[in-house]
């Protein structure tokens, strides 16, 4: 679940605490770039894409969850879900030092691409693995990780930890370090029984 439903709940969470500090970089650098000061309501038009695209994303990566899980198994599908986190977290940590808000739009979208990707894939690849009498339970560790994420999406964005202005480009690229975990870790893990014996034909491989 660390690169499934615990990036779905960081995410969710994460971008509370740096509203201000966000909006008040987007007014810099429109005032930079154009001579004029932007309107509240193009501020807050700007500042409801970044929140608001992540589902786009999401929209888009659980669309397309069933057709990747099929065509590459559930274990590598959730390793190529990490690789649009990690662009992500390279967009929005650095946005501020490029002077683009645009970057945080796109690390949103990226982001929110992997947790619909992650989130959908987790269930699958977690449910199928699990002896049948463990299965239910196996299937309610997906909510714990989606509440773990949000928790820790909450007390990153504290005042004292991240939740300061010279932080926030930091707080949204946190997100990389579940993805740097699950792709360091998930490698070891079996592919999912189901997949290999109905997607792959490979009997001896599922038993």
């Amino acid at each position: 679940g660390i690169g499934g439903a615990f990036q779905y709940g960081l995410q969710v969470s994460i971008v509370n605490s740096p509203a201000k500090y966000i909006q008040s970089f987007i007014h810099e650098t429109w005032l930079k770039r154009s001579g004029s000061f932007p309107s509240e309501e193009m501020i807050t038009l700007m500042w409801s894409f970044v929140v608001s695209i992540y589902s786009i994303g999401g929209l888009l990566g659980s669309m397309s969850a069933g057709y990747v899980s099929v065509r590459f198994g559930r274990k590598k599908a959730m390793l190529f879900a990490n690789f649009p986190t990690l662009l992500s977290a390279a967009l929005m940590g650095f946005s501020r030092l490029c002077g683009s808000f645009e970057m945080i739009i796109a690390g949103r979208l990226l982001s929110g691409v992997c947790g619909g990707l992650a989130l959908s894939i987790n269930l699958m690849y977690a449910g199928e693995c699990a002896p049948w009498k463990l299965r239910g339970m196996t299937a309610i560790t997906a909510s714990t990780a989606i509440a773990l994420g949000k928790f820790v999406g909450f007390a990153l964005g504290l005042r004292e930890v991240l939740g300061v202005d010279a932080l926030w480009p930091v707080l949204m690229a946190t997100n990389a370090i579940p993805a740097l975990v699950q792709l360091l870790t998930l490698p070891f893990f079996p592919d999912s029984p189901r997949y290999l014996l109905i997607d792959k034909k490979d009997k001896e491989g599922c038993m």
